[in-house]
């Protein structure tokens, strides 16, 4: 068993007594899989073993249970919806929640709920975060006026630096309210001794991986953004028989897209060395079955788990070389950066890769497991979250001072 620290930010305890321990509300779309559920789940579980309330209003999904299972409160709320008419209505039921609630921090993780949201939170006590989770792309007025409720918190978490710059250049917001906070794994459950040789096996015959072939794993959703075809592209370069590509990850919403993927992979010759998987129940397996993991996004990523996930399992990783990819990758150290849609520099890059000797996979293992551990921990995401909770409730019992305490204090 891979043991952790206990890290939890100890600004955010002090705050904590019997009379009324802090209570957070997390807002977003729903609970199903993705980078934003997962760290509004690993936050839940956070605030609970800190002392403090944790609810997550959403608008239900596969993994509320998750929510419950570690302490938290979870409330469903159309806060998907994008009709102003929904969120007018979701602005006073969440209203009526903080208040009820006593509330003390709102934290929007998405760019719909956070209309209603940033609404709930004025006329009440409780101070406002939101987090950036993603560049979104501009187009027109409407659109970027839609988009830039994700940039009124008080606090805003950018999981990369790549999204604190895109937050200053499109938005204008003042820098000194940016909080750079890069995702976490879990690296008591992403660890090679982890994953017991069981359930190798057991994964390895749902997924029906061909004996002694070198896997090439692509784990995202089912979206053409996330550079399925260009992988294809560069496998068909590399002709290599021995060679086998699972791609792993949701297809709803995007059905059509799969159905012409699985046509691409037709027209080059490469069904029976191409699977599509839209459900694992199993990453940490997953990933140690792969020989390489590839991130071949053709649109730059805010964060992206997959990496450091990838990384802290040991395994190889091939990414494009753009957005958060460029800030949890050490170049040539522990993977592999390749320009956007240059097909040739990705099979090279494949090439080394998968030609990589047991002396070689060992170093690089080795280097890409202690950069995580260093740098991207489920623990440091957590810490760092609270700390900014923190600070928002430093503030507000500070403004809560009568003028002559408040001067006394300063």
């Amino acid at each position: 068993m891979i043991k952790t620290r206990d890290m939890t930010s100890t600004a955010f305890r002090q705050f904590v007594d019997g009379r009324h321990p802090p209570v957070i509300l997390q807002v977003l779309p729903a609970l199903n899989s993705g980078g934003v559920e997962q760290g509004v789940i690993d936050i839940n579980a956070a605030v609970v073993r800190a002392g403090g309330k944790s609810i997550v209003v959403s608008s239900g999904g596969a993994r509320v249970h998750e929510i419950t299972k570690a302490g938290g409160q979870h409330i469903v709320m159309q806060v998907q919806s994008k009709n102003p008419l929904v969120i007018a209505g979701n602005t006073s039921k969440l209203r009526k929640i903080i208040q009820s609630q006593h509330v003390d921090i709102v934290h929007a993780c998405s760019r719909a709920p956070a209309w209603s949201a940033k609404r709930a939170v004025e006329g009440t006590h409780a101070r406002y975060v939101t987090s950036c989770h993603a560049a979104h792309a501009m187009g027109g007025k409407l659109k970027r006026f839609y988009n830039s409720s994700i940039a009124s918190g008080e606090r805003i978490i950018a999981v990369s630096h790549f999204l604190a710059d895109y937050l200053e250049q499109n938005y204008k917001v003042d820098p000194n309210i940016i909080r750079v906070i890069h995702r976490g794994v879990a690296i008591e459950r992403f660890h090679p001794n982890a994953v017991t040789p069981e359930r190798l096996v057991a994964l390895s015959r749902q997924m029906r991986i061909p004996d002694g072939a070198a896997v090439i794993l692509l784990p995202a959703r089912m979206s053409r953004l996330k550079g399925h075809m260009f992988l294809l592209d560069a496998i068909e370069r590399l002709q290599r028989k021995d060679v086998f590509c699972l791609f792993v990850g949701s297809d709803l919403g995007n059905e059509n897209y799969c159905r012409e993927l699985e046509s691409y992979v037709d027209a080059k010759g490469l069904g029976a060395q191409v699977r599509i998987e839209t459900q694992c129940n199993d990453m940490p397996a997953a990933y140690m079955i792969a020989t390489v993991v590839a991130v071949p996004s053709v649109v730059p990523e805010g964060f992206g788990r997959v990496p450091i996930e990838a990384q802290a399992m040991g395994r190889p990783c091939i990414a494009t070389d753009h957005g958060g990819a460029r800030e949890t990758i050490v170049r040539d150290e522990t993977g592999w950066l390749v320009p956007p849609g240059d097909v040739e520099q990705l099979r090279l890059a494949l090439f080394e890769a998968l030609n990589l000797d047991a002396r070689g996979r060992a170093m690089l293992a080795t280097q890409a497991m202690s950069h995580v551990a260093a740098h991207f921990t489920n623990d440091q995401m957590c810490q760092g979250t609270l700390d900014v909770y923190a600070e928002l409730l430093a503030e507000g019992r500070q403004a809560m001072l009568p003028a002559a305490a408040r001067a006394a204090a300063e």
